[in-house]
C-alpha cells in the first residue's frame, strides 16, 4: 500500500517540479538556442553589455514583484526613472555641482524624488483605497509632464571633462566601465547587492512574509493584527526608489538625460515578473525567479538583434512570448 502511494505521486511531484521551474527551463533553452544562433553570444562583450543594459530593468523589475505580490501593480516606474534621470542631469548642470560631492548629492537628490513619488503612489493606494491601476497610471503622466517641464523637452547632456569637472567625469566613467577584475560593469554590481539585500529581504525576515500575507488574503492579515496599509505603502515607496536608483545608472551610463527614456519600461519589469511566476492576483514571487524574468526577455531581445532581426517584429514577438508566460501561469494558478 506504501509503495502505490509512492508511485502514484511522483507523476504528480515531477509535474509540479517542472510548472514551479519552468521559468529556468526557458533561459536554458534560450542560452542554447542563442549560443546555436550567434556565435558571439558568448562573447563577454555581449554578456558584459547585457549585464550593463538590464541593470535598471532588474531594479525596476523588483520593485514591480513587491508591488503584484501585495496584489497591486505600479505603472509609474518608468516615469519615475525618468524624473529621476532627469533630475540627477539637471542639478550638476544648472546648479554647476562638478564636483564628487557635487554629483553625490545631485544623485542623492534623483534617488529622493523617485521615492517621494513612490510614497505618493502607496499612500493613496493604501488610505485612499484607490485602485493602483488609476493611480500609478495618473502618476506616469504628472511626473513624465514634470520631466518635460523641467528639461523643455530637449535632452541635458553631462559635462565630463576629466579637469573641468572632474565630478562628472567620475560618473560617466562608473556607469561606463566596469570592475579590472572580472570587467563586470559597476553597475551590475550595485544591481547585484540590491539582488542579494531583496532575496534575503524577502526569504528571511518578517517583512518578506508578512507582504506575501498581505497579497495573499489582506482581511486575514488585517484580522491578524497585521497593519495592511502600512506594507502597502512600504511596497510603493521601495518600487520608487528603486526607479530612482535605476535612473541615476541610466544617467550614468549614457552621459545624457531625456524626458522620454524608459517608457514602456515599466510594462517590461511587470512582464519579467509574470514569467517568472509571479500571481497576479498576489501572495506569490520571488526575487530569483524574477531576475531570470528579466533576462528571459533581455535574451530575446538581444538574440534577435544579433541576428538581424528590426526592432518592430522583436516587439510583436515579445509579446506573444509574455501572453503565453500568463496563461502558462493563469494554468499554475488553476
Amino acid at each position: 500500500m506504501g509503495m502505490d502511494q509512492k508511485v502514484s505521486k511522483n507523476p504528480i511531484d515531477k509535474k509540479r517540479l517542472l510548472k514551479d521551474n519552468s521559468a529556468y527551463l526557458i533561459i536554458v533553452g534560450l542560452v542554447i538556442v542563442s549560443s546555436i544562433l550567434s556565435p558571439v553570444f558568448f562573447s563577454k562583450q555581449n554578456i558584459m553589455n547585457i549585464f550593463r543594459q538590464q541593470s535598471p530593468a532588474m531594479l525596476l523589475a523588483i520593485g514591480a514583484m513587491l508591488v503584484i505580490i501585495t496584489s497591486g501593480i505600479d505603472l509609474s516606474t518608468g516615469a519615475i526613472l525618468a524624473i529621476s534621470n532627469v533630475c540627477v542631469a539637471y542639478f550638476i548642470t544648472s546648479l554647476n555641482f562638478f564636483s564628487p560631492s557635487g554629483v553625490l548629492l545631485s544623485i542623492i537628490v534623483g534617488i529622493a524624488v523617485g521615492a517621494v513619488v513612490g510614497c505618493v503612489n502607496g499612500a493613496i493606494v493604501a488610505w485612499l483605497r484607490m485602485p493602483p491601476f488609476i493611480v500609478t497610471l495618473a502618476m506616469t503622466t504628472i511626473v513624465r509632464g514634470i520631466a518635460y517641464v523641467i528639461t523643455y523637452g530637449s535632452p541635458i547632456r553631462l559635462p565630463v571633462d576629466p579637469v573641468a569637472h572632474k565630478g562628472g567625469h567620475a560618473f560617466f566613467y562608473f556607469g561606463q566601465n566596469g570592475d579590472p577584475l572580472l570587467g563586470v560593469p559597476y553597475t551590475a554590481w550595485i544591481v547585484i547587492v540590491f539582488i542579494i539585500f531583496f532575496w534575503f529581504l524577502m526569504r528571511y525576515t518578517t517583512f518578506g512574509r508578512i507582504l506575501v500575507a498581505t497579497g495573499s488574503n489582506s482581511d486575514a492579515a488585517r484580522l491578524a493584527g497585521i497593519n495592511v496599509k502600512k506594507y502597502i505603502f512600504s511596497a510603493y515607496t521601495i518600487s520608487g526608489f528603486l526607479a530612482g536608483v535605476a535612473g541615476v545608472l541610466i544617467t550614468a551610463r549614457a552621459g545624457i538625460a531625456t524626458p522620454g527614456v524608459g517608457s514602456g519600461f515599466e510594462l517590461n519589469a511587470i512582464a519579467a515578473v509574470v514569467i517568472g511566476g509571479a500571481s497576479l492576483a498576489g501572495g506569490k514571487g520571488t526575487i530569483g525567479k524574477t531576475i531570470v524574468g528579466v533576462f528571459i526577455i533581455a535574451l530575446i531581445s538581444n538574440i534577435m538583434t544579433l541576428t538581424g532581426v528590426p526592432p518592430y517584429p522583436q516587439q510583436i514577438i515579445q509579446g506573444i512570448i509574455i501572453i503565453v508566460a500568463v496563461l502558462l501561469n493563469a494554468g499554475k494558478e488553476k
